[in-house]
């Protein structure tokens, strides 16, 4: 069935499941603040910029902006809520003057079918509630060291709404799992629909 941890399968770096983050800003210390706090929410092993070369054969690269501005993605081992270790990744979309930065942390559904979690049941959009809980766990513990706008956990969810659209709070009806900050506190609406 293959390895999950492995770099240099590249299934395991196709379509993301992910947390994408807006942080609200467009400063490189905001987003090195909800980098740094994802990573250690995440508990991520490592940090390499490489995902053609196993962790073991590479160098760590610093847990930076600038590590993500000079490979695009930044790359690291992760335990899945399953307790199996995985190959994880996280980039940023930068939003420019009109908009803010984006921070999005990921696992492949490569990763997912290795690891034996079901997160398609037919439907047209692939969806698990285990890795919705656990991707919003670890936005709760980053949101305590580094609070944020808003975000979404879901296949590839990010850029689906952001925080202006969602000012009148959580909506009834969400196709993807929704982070709101509300006086302080973030909520979690998980997707129901």
């Amino acid at each position: 069935m293959g390895n999950p941890a492995s770099f240099r399968d590249q299934s395991n770096w196709g379509d993301g499941y992910e947390l994408a983050i807006e942080t609200g800003s467009t400063g490189d210390a905001e987003l090195q603040a909800l980098l740094s706090a994802v990573w250690s929410a995440a508990e991520v092993r490592g940090c390499f910029g490489r995902s053609d070369v196993e962790p073991e054969e590479q160098d760590e690269v610093p847990c930076t902006v600038a590590s993500l501005a000079e490979y695009g993605h930044l790359r690291g081992l992760v335990r899945l809520p399953t307790g199996q270790l995985a190959a994880c990744g996280c980039t940023a979309v930068r939003g420019g003057d009109d908009s803010s930065d984006w921070l999005d942390f990921y696992v492949s559904t490569g990763v997912l079918t290795k690891a034996g979690i079901s997160y398609w049941d037919g439907r047209p959009f692939f969806r698990s509630a285990v890795v919705d809980d656990w991707l919003a766990d670890i936005a709760v513990k980053a949101f305590a060291q580094a609070p944020f706008s808003m975000g979404i956990v879901g296949w590839m969810v990010s850029g689906t709404a952001d925080a202006a659209m969602l000012a009148d709070g959580m909506p009834q009806v969400r196709g993807g799992g929704l982070l709101l900050p509300r006086d302080g506190v973030l909520h979690y609406g998980p997707a129901n629909d």
